[in-house]
């Protein structure tokens, strides 16, 4: 917002200076050869002033522009830096999840090997046993 005042005061003071002018040229005591000499004059120095202007606004422009370039090149390495982490975590989480696997299956294999030894050795009694009955 503070912009729009700048340019509307900006404006008011052309409207002014343009009006400032006018009435000097109206009222002016000087020979035409003068007074067309001074508003040569005045318009040269508003001309320059414009021109400085527009220089200034695009300094600051062109620096608003780096300062941009900048945050927007630090937030783009710190979501890199972020889906790294995140890549990390994650292969870190599949790899405790094959090796909690891995385990679990060992252990059932196990499991198994034993369940069917114990059924073996139920369902054949020895032969010793067989014969002293």
């Amino acid at each position: 917002m503070s912009e729009e005042k700048q340019s509307s005061g900006f404006s008011w003071f052309l409207a002014g200076l343009g009006l400032g002018a006018l009435i000097g040229v109206l009222y002016a005591p000087k020979a035409g050869k003068e007074t067309r000499e001074e508003l040569m004059s005045s318009a040269r120095e508003g001309t320059e002033y414009l021109k400085q202007k527009s220089r200034d606004a695009v300094d600051q422009v062109g620096d608003l522009v780096d300062r941009s370039k900048s945050q927007v090149t630090e937030y783009v390495g710190r979501g890199k830096e972020y889906v790294e982490r995140g890549r990390a975590q994650w292969d870190e989480f599949v790899n405790q999840g094959k090796q909690y696997v891995n385990d679990q299956g060992s252990r059932v294999s196990a499991a198994v090997d034993a369940g069917r030894q114990a059924y073996q050795s139920s369902s054949n009694p020895p032969s010793d046993h067989a014969e002293s009955a």
